[in-house]
């Protein structure tokens, strides 16, 4: 408040949960928000410069929920009100706990090392040994004997009640590779569909994370943003002047979730790679509301938008391939094929949203991608038109290949060609 800084500790997770334990010895203490979701594993603090273990063991909090946590609230919510100790509730997707071993009827795949090429055997030379001649005699099929038929029972997916075996805090402290190949194998287990339970070893205990929740429908969307929400700071806080308030006080937000997949960005580790969307109706129901209730609105929506401005009902064309697919990112390399990019949804509400009554303005304030943005000029052209300021955010993050494919981000080409279309 008052852009007074050093009013929160630093790593205010620990702190808040240490200061809970001491005023409340026996009351549950589960962790959630943005500092846990990253921290839930062995990672890098930048204010010591050291690899930390997970905040889940540092903060001796007896639960982690990483992500959106609306479904792994309600339930453990509601098997707390009935009774079950929080020590016994330990298959909660979207969570996080500690145990001394793995949990009874997993199977684990150990991935404490690099993977390296084994023996490769030679091929063998085709006449390099003396072949028996054919002796020009006919062979006669074998007459098959008729077999009883057995009906097998479906056989479980790979993933189901599989957890894959992190190397330790111990070993990635001291071992960047294997730092960075933990890294690579908690993004890829971020897929709902597919995603098998995590362990990753401190000391004489483990750290267990369950595979995340099942995303959230629109309806369920929905609902949660219909919560009686006073879109106003505390009263605690006075006349203080809040800048991060200031900032999304008059923004919507209409979506979750990325598909980019951007190495150095952290929304597919806390939010997931599946869009999750808002109806039209709910989202303008939200900008009315804005409209009749929030003191000092002048008629401008300051963003419709959420991680990325044009994901909006974006999602995978195929429900088979989104459940099992473990790609970092639905459009790079290239837009995968089974991505859709059309953009009308998008479009439709943003016309319906600037035709309402006391709007003046709908801006467009999230960053826009615009390797899928040039998959529909019509989107390109609305934005343009109608909901562009002073500055348009978009992020080329650099201009020469190799930084670009590390960073896992579209080449120049379709920079250039969205500022054509944007020109135009």
């Amino acid at each position: 408040p008052d852009n007074v800084a050093g009013k929160r500790p630093d790593r205010a997770t620990l702190v808040y949960t240490q200061r809970c334990k001491e005023a409340w010895k026996d009351v549950p203490v589960i962790l959630g928000g943005i500092e846990a979701s990253l921290r839930r594993t062995a990672h890098y603090d930048y204010w010591s410069d050291t690899v930390r273990r997970s905040v889940l063991v540092d903060s001796k909090a007896d639960m982690l929920m990483f992500g959106n946590g609306e479904r792994p609230l309600v339930e453990v919510a509601h098997r707390l009100a009935m009774g079950e100790p929080i020590s016994e509730i330990r298959d909660v997707r979207n969570t996080a706990i500690i145990v001394k071993e793995a949990l009874l009827g997993w199977s684990g795949v150990d991935s404490t090392r690099l993977d390296t090429p084994g023996k490769i055997d030679p091929i063998p030379h085709p006449y390099g040994e003396d072949l028996p001649c054919a002796d020009n005699k006919p062979v006669m099929p074998k007459k098959q004997e008729a077999k009883a038929v057995t009906v097998q029972p479906p056989r479980p997916k790979p993933w189901e009640k599989t957890y894959v075996l992190l190397p330790s805090f111990e070993k990635v402290k001291g071992d960047k590779v294997l730092y960075a190949h933990a890294s690579r194998i908690l993004h890829h287990e971020t897929n709902p569909g597919c995603a098998r339970a995590l362990m990753q070893k401190h000391g004489d205990r483990y750290v267990w994370i369950n595979p995340p929740a099942i995303p959230l429908s629109t309806e369920e969307m929905d609902s949660v943003f219909a919560l009686p929400y006073k879109r106003v700071p505390h009263p605690a806080y006075g006349n203080a002047r809040i800048p991060a308030y200031e900032m999304i006080r008059f923004s919507v937000n209409i979506m979750r979730g990325c598909f980019g997949g951007c190495s150095f960005c952290s929304i597919t580790e806390h939010e997931g790679r599946i869009i999750q969307s808002r109806s039209e109706d709910s989202i303008i129901n939200e900008i009315e509301a804005i409209r009749d209730t929030v003191p000092g609105f002048t008629g401008v929506i300051s963003d419709l938008g959420g991680p990325t401005a044009n994901m909006y009902m974006l999602r995978c064309k195929s429900p088979r391939a989104e459940q099992t697919c473990r790609r970092l990112s639905c459009v790079y390399p290239d837009i995968c094929p089974h991505m859709d990019t059309n953009h009308e949804p998008t479009i439709n509400l943003y016309r319906r949203a600037r035709d309402l009554k006391g709007i003046k303005k709908i801006l467009i304030a999230s960053g826009v991608r615009y390797d899928i943005a040039v998959e529909d000029p019509r989107y390109i052209k609305e934005l343009a038109t109608h909901h562009v300021g002073g500055y348009l955010k978009i992020a080329p993050e650099h201009t020469e290949e190799g930084p670009l494919s590390k960073m896992m981000k579209p080449g120049m080409g379709s920079y250039d060609r969205f500022k054509e279309l944007f020109d135009t």
